[in-house]
């Protein structure tokens, strides 16, 4: 029998992922943050442990049926998935942050600006439709060090509860948009093996 294989994101997600995949009876096995295993077999599924950022990938190419991925993951790498559930979890907010002394300037009809942010994709389409040229700085890092040390005037960055701004000094600007985690599929994969998989979907589904 086929098994159906699910990406399952590590960092902010992994907990909450595994969580309702255990809630929901499809995962039973034992599942660590801090394994260095990459997947994980039962009788009826694998599980692939991968990077956030590259579940889309692993789902829009075939590697894996299903996977879950956040807003802000979805619409830098924008893939050709079938969205059909949002999970409700890993909630947070795409932003612009700053220091607080750059919140005026920000509201004083902005020309250009330099921006800090591992969403260039994202960054670079807000701005645009405000109007505003902005020179978008990828980093892969902490980004909150890009606007302290004078690489930037701005970042965008999700936040969850502001802390880590907080601490380094920062505000929120603007705010560009909510983010969640959904679930996403393979187009190949949900036609022909819509049973099973409409099957996971219904699952999820009555835990949330």
């Amino acid at each position: 029998m086929e098994r159906i294989i699910i990406a399952v994101p590590k960092g902010r997600l992994f907990g909450q992922t595994i969580e309702i995949l255990k809630k929901a009876d499809i995962l039973k096995e034992e599942v660590k943050p801090e394994s260095r295993k990459l997947t994980v077999e039962s009788e009826d599924f694998i599980f692939l442990l991968v990077r956030a950022k590259d579940v889309p990938t692993y789902v829009e190419y075939g590697v894996a049926d299903i996977g879950v991925a956040g807003d802000d993951v979805l619409l830098e790498k924008n893939p050709d998935v079938y969205i059909p559930t949002d999970l409700k979890i890993g909630a947070c907010r795409i932003v612009v942050a700053g220091l607080p002394e750059s919140k005026e300037k920000y509201s004083h009809n902005l020309t250009e600006i330099k921006v800090a942010t591992k969403y260039p994709k994202i960054a670079e389409n807000f701005f645009k439709e405000k109007g505003i040229n902005a020179s978008i700085i990828e980093l892969y890092g902490s980004v909150e060090l890009a606007p302290i040390l004078g690489l930037t005037d701005y970042i965008v960055d999700i936040v969850e509860t502001g802390t880590t701004l907080r601490e380094n000094g920062l505000v929120v600007i603007d705010d560009i948009r909510p983010s969640s985690a959904k679930l996403i599929i393979n187009r190949a994969s949900y036609k022909t093996n819509n049973e099973k998989i409409s099957e996971f979907i219904n699952k999820l589904e009555k835990v949330l």
